[in-house]
Order: C-alpha cells, then structure tokens, then sequence
C-alpha cells in the first residue's frame, strides 16, 4: 500500500521553483487560499494532493485539492485555479494531517473526500462511495457527454460541426494506428492521474521533488531505519515510469 505524506519544512526547490505559497483560485476568479504544502508518495515523489490554507474562511483552515483537478491560473503569474468554490469546499470532510499517520485513518479520510467528486469514467454517487454504471447517454465519445465532463474540469468542447466526407476521412485516419502520443483529429481531454503537464513551474517542483525524494522523506518515521532502504530502493525503470 503506497505510504503518503507531506513536505512541512523540507526544501526540495529553489523559491523560485517551490509552488508552495501560490495562491489557488476557483470559479469566478475567487481567491481560495494559498499552497501551504503537498501530500506525495515517499516511494515515487509523485504529488498526490495540494494543501490549500484558507487563511481562516474555512472553519477547519485547510483542505485539499487532487493534484490533477489545478491548472495553471489564466490569469495570475506563477498561481493556480481548479474548478471549485467555496460551497463545495465547506462539503469536503475536514483535513487533519495525523490522518496520514494511519493507513486507516488516512483511507477512511480519502473515500470520504472522494465521494464528493464526480471522476470520469466513473461516476460516483453524491454522499457515497458507491460507483454508478454510466448510462449510453455518459459513455466515451459521446458529445453530451463530453461537453458535461468538459464543465465539469472548467472546459467546454467546441461545438461540432456536421461530418463532412472531409471530416469523417480525418475521423477514420486518427483511429488508425499511430505513434504520436495523442490520435490526430481526437478533441477529447485525458486527465493523467499523476498531474504531469500543468505548467512549468508545477512540472520542475514535481520533478525536484523526485529527485530529492530521500531528503523530503527523512523526517518520516515510517520511512526511516529499513524501511527507508526498502522504500528507497526503486529500480531506473520504475523511476522512468514515475517520471
């Protein structure tokens, strides 16, 4: 089971680098608080969740954000946004760091938290952590669908334009087997569960992060002593993937 944690005082990056102080802006440009520290797997350095203080808004201070629901703000230099406010914030169960000092505590934390998204392709229901068949009208490829979804991330997809011979040639040429990373002609978004891509400022402190894994780690008592040689020795192939 992978063991997370958070950074605290543990200097990875240069300030420069270091995302943690940006502030976090949600629907309608509402400043939300700032990035007060991240939670990460101490086996792969990769950033599971943003810590965002509330600066007092919020009854309990802190919440958290998954690290790939942000993206860089359009807006403000060097800060980011997800598609939240406040109503749904003051939802979330109230964060408390010691959770993660208990593999229980901390997974009874996370399915209650979950519950309170709605993630593609599937969907949870309100309040719950039961998982929803999603009807034909929800399934991939479906515009209704996608353009639901597109709202949903803070996107809305271009509206379609009738199939053309022209434009079902494409259609056909981008399901055709090929070596570029995304399919030609494909207007559908695919969200990376390790939140690569956001920016560059985001994408150097991950990458420091990883890096400087050991160090962010030492401070960890479950990861110290043998624990920490097991947990720390990953092969080159596993840290390419992680990358």
């Amino acid at each position: 089971m992978a063991h997370y944690g958070t950074l605290k005082d543990a200097r990875i990056a240069d300030a420069s680098e270091d995302i943690r102080g940006s502030h976090l802006y949600g629907t309608n440009d509402e400043k939300l608080g700032k990035i007060d520290d991240v939670i990460f797997d101490h086996s792969s350095g990769s950033i599971r969740y943003v810590v965002v203080d509330t600066g007092g808004w919020l009854t309990t201070k802190k919440f958290l954000v998954p690290a790939d629901r942000l993206r860089v703000s359009a807006k403000h230099t060097d800060d980011f946004e997800a598609s939240l406010d406040k109503r749904q914030i003051e939802s979330f169960p109230p964060y408390n760091e010691s959770d993660l000092n208990s593999d229980s505590k901390w997974a009874d934390y996370e399915g209650r938290y979950k519950s309170k998204w709605v993630a593609d392709p599937v969907m949870h229901r309100a309040e719950t952590d039961r998982n929803v068949t999603p009807t034909a009208q929800q399934a991939s490829g479906n515009y209704a669908s996608e353009r639901a979804a597109g709202v949903e991330h803070g996107y809305a997809p271009a509206t379609r334009m009738p199939v053309s011979t022209g434009s079902r040639r494409d259609a056909e040429a981008a399901s055709m087997t090929t070596e570029r990373a995304v399919p030609a002609g494909t207007d559908s978004v695919v969200i990376n569960s390790s939140a690569a891509g956001i920016g560059g400022r985001w994408d150097t402190f991950q990458s420091r992060l990883r890096e400087r894994r050991k160090e962010a780690v030492a401070h960890c008592s479950t990861c110290s002593g043998e624990s920490a040689t097991k947990r720390g020795s990953e092969s080159a192939e596993t840290l390419r993937k992680a990358v």
